[in-house]
């Protein structure tokens, strides 16, 4: 049988230190090479980009997602929407297809977390959010677990998500929530920047480096896309989920391209660090940038773990897709 998961059937087996955790424990594991490789296919569309990425973990994991930024002014509908199909390895039995949308925001938000835990001060306690979208709720919320957050600065060039982020920051969570007048505003004393944006032309330039700050790329997942100049990576040590695929399609992948970097000047990769191959942050002084392309390595751990526990709950819909001389 195969089971059926909506966003509210995940949203109810979920969490985001579950989901932190995992994604922790499946990046480390890649490095060490007990995981193959990931695969991920990138199509456009005249209004977003379709995404086909599939892993294998203890299940096979296969996700189409579909990004279309325009959504939800246009149309009043998320900018992503998806499905993720997991896969029995012993049998190839589909186990279950699950609404993709949140699992990709949870999983997302929670490898920011893993860099952040990593990468930034210990002691970093003000956000500049650059870009106020679902993703940005689900960020703040991963990083208050691995650090001690006291306040976000917001900004977005759109005026009403950036003051609908901040009543949603402000309604349940113990900080202090300060909407931006402009970029530089918000990235005033930050220690942590995220920039979660559909961006087509970087922003963060190379005097926005101070000793010290952790920078999360996160909206660069196609190569259309790019938030960060290639003048301001020269000046971090950079930190990639992977090293190819931020190449081919990170803000990496622009800097290679201008020719300020080039693959070997990549510090590592997120699961090196955490193995303990790469170093993570030494000193309060060091400067780094978690590429940040999102890979199905993320997807099969919480929609495993989503599927697992669903179905212990009993929740969702069964049916049946194959059977016994079938096919």
């Amino acid at each position: 049988m195969t089971r059926l998961l909506s966003r509210d059937d995940v949203g109810a087996v979920l969490t985001l230190p579950d989901c932190i955790a995992a994604v922790e424990q499946v990046f480390g594991d890649y490095a060490m090479g007990s995981l193959p490789k990931s695969e991920s296919l990138g199509i456009q569309a005249e209004r977003g980009t379709f995404h086909v990425k599939a892993a294998r973990a203890d299940v096979f994991a296969a996700k189409i997602n579909a990004n279309f930024p325009a959504n939800p002014a246009t149309h009043d509908l998320p900018t992503i929407q998806g499905v993720i199909v997991v896969m029995d390895l012993d049998r190839g039995t589909p186990l279950g297809i699950l609404d993709s949308s949140l699992i990709t925001t949870l999983r997302t938000a929670a490898a920011t977390a893993v860099a952040a835990k990593y990468l930034a001060r210990d002691d970093a306690t003000i956000v500049a959010l650059i870009g106020c979208g679902a993703l940005g709720h689900a960020t703040v919320d991963a990083l208050r677990v691995v650090r001690p957050l006291k306040r976000v600065n917001l900004w977005d060039v759109n005026e009403t998500a950036r003051a609908g982020c901040a009543r949603e920051l402000a309604r349940s969570r113990n900080l202090e929530i300060v909407p931006a007048a402009s970029l530089e505003t918000a990235l005033a004393g930050a220690d942590i920047v995220v920039t979660c944006t559909p961006a087509k032309r970087p922003f963060l330039e190379a005097h926005h480096a101070r000793p010290g700050l952790f920078i999360a790329a996160v909206g660069a997942d196609n190569p259309e896309k790019s938030e960060i100049t290639p003048q301001l990576m020269t000046r971090t040590s950079v930190v990639t989920d992977l090293t190819d695929q931020a190449a081919a399609m990170g803000d990496l992948h622009h800097a290679i391209a201008a020719g300020f970097l080039t693959k070997s000047d990549v510090h590592g990769e997120l699961g090196e660090v955490i193995s303990g191959r790469v170093a993570g942050r030494q000193t309060d002084d060091q400067i780094f940038l978690f590429d940040s392309t999102g890979t199905a390595l993320q997807d099969v751990v919480v929609a495993s773990l989503a599927l697992d526990r669903a179905t212990r709950s009993g929740l969702g819909i069964e049916m049946a897709f194959t059977g016994p001389g079938i096919g």
